[in-house]
């Protein structure tokens, strides 16, 4: 069975520095993370990085382990499911940031899921749910960036 995939792109009027400082910082990650009800590094760790874990909850109450695979400050991210619910046999996730003039940031989510049979009947289902909360997520972040004043620490 192929993973399914999907990308979702916002513009934020910010430096790419900000933008990734405030997305990668689980101390302020429920700030803006609309999806989230919990978010926080385990096994020691104090800020993100390759091969850090995190352990996040949804709103829905599904729980998932994570490890940074790439950390590229202030350019991209990406993680990998290594411990989750039932319903998902892989999950990957990845964040990019592109300065596309001074000031201003694109930013681009991505996600490769797998579903374990028998939930794998509801693919599209699943996908269409993930992307309208990613949707959501990146305004989110989007007004959390732009009512701040981008110099200032958020």
């Amino acid at each position: 069975m192929k993973n399914i995939k999907f990308t979702e792109i916002i513009e934020i009027n910010c430096t790419p520095e900000v933008v990734f400082d405030l997305t990668q910082d689980y101390n302020q990650r429920l700030s803006w993370d609309t999806f989230l009800k919990k978010a926080h590094l385990i096994e020691g760790a104090v800020k993100a990085d390759k091969g850090v874990k995190a352990y996040c909850v949804a709103k829905n109450g599904l729980g998932m382990v994570t490890e940074y695979i790439t950390y590229n400050r202030p350019k991209a991210t990406a993680i990998k499911m290594t411990q989750g619910p039932l319903i998902f046999k892989s999950f990957l996730g990845s964040w990019t940031f592109k300065e596309i003039k001074k000031g201003m940031t694109e930013v681009t989510f991505l996600y490769s899921f797998q579903l374990r049979f028998p939930f794998s009947f509801f693919n599209q289902m699943v996908k269409r749910n993930l992307e309208s909360n990613v949707k959501k997520r990146l305004r989110d972040l989007k007004i959390k960036i732009e009512k701040n004043d981008p110099l200032k620490e958020l």
